[in-house]
């Protein structure tokens, strides 16, 4: 299991600022910080843009190149922003993410066809909810490989994110261990001919909530999907104490 820091994201006021007045500084030197911290990937998410701004993808990808040589996660909505940030890129980036959402069928994913990029697959149906159930994800995880498989990707460049719940719902954690258990089927080959990449996003657990629950929630679902053999952890690798959790948890997974 490797770390990618979600850190550079449009809701950290340092990367908002970063953007606005366009000084790479502050993203080169948080970039900096992350890899020191763990991360072996960097997710960029420059956060909802309009077609004036969607070259602050590009710009994010560029400024963080420059500081810290490490693979990118370009994480939009847009099939526009994505595709600036992809000529940007000086490797081949991941994509972050093809839904069913038929705006993101028609888009995205041939996007991801034709630069032959990695592709997460979020497992949310065509209204953009996730499946409460671990039947429902792994019918979710079925129907986006086929897609994605028909489009002309391959099975190795796609990665399954199962969505990890707000704690804020009320069926929080049974969606959690939801979450795991679809890992755990991915991961051992379970489901698909070959087992399955897949990444989960950490930070969904308490965004908004961190004055309610500890870091303990997040770091114990990590060692959760670690033992299940999760493959990407994505997270606020700069948070207090998380460095030391994590670093014990990949060497005892």
């Amino acid at each position: 299991m490797i770390l990618a820091a979600d850190n550079l994201q449009i809701f950290n006021p340092m990367v908002a600022a970063a953007l606005e007045n366009r000084d790479p500084r502050p993203l080169q030197d948080l970039a900096r910080r992350c890899r020191e911290a763990g991360a072996a990937m960097l997710d960029l998410n420059p956060g909802f843009l309009s077609k004036r701004h969607q070259d602050r993808m590009a710009f994010m990808a560029e400024a963080v190149q420059e500081a810290a040589d490490l693979p990118l996660i370009l994480d939009s909505p847009k099939a526009g922003v994505l595709a600036r940030g992809l000529a940007a890129c000086r490797g081949k980036p991941i994509i972050n993410a093809l839904t069913l959402e038929a705006e993101k069928l028609e888009e995205i994913l041939p996007l991801a066809v034709i630069n032959q990029t990695g592709l997460v697959l979020l497992l949310l149906d065509e209204r953009s909810f996730p499946a409460p159930t671990l039947e429902g994800k792994i019918a979710l995880a079925a129907e986006l490989r086929e897609r994605a498989l028909a489009a002309g990707m391959n099975s190795e460049q796609l990665i399954f994110d199962p969505v990890l719940p707000n704690l804020s719902w009320p069926d929080a954690w049974e969606q959690a261990k939801a979450c795991i258990q679809a890992v755990r089927l991915l991961a051992a080959g379970a489901v698909f001919p070959e087992p399955a990449r897949t990444m989960a996003g950490l930070s969904n657990l308490r965004s908004h909530l961190r004055r309610v629950y500890p870091l303990e929630v997040e770091t114990t679902c990590l060692a959760m999907l670690a033992g299940a053999g999760l493959s990407i952890a994505l997270a606020d690798v700069l948070q207090l104490g998380f460095k030391e959790a994590s670093k014990l948890i990949r060497e005892l997974s």
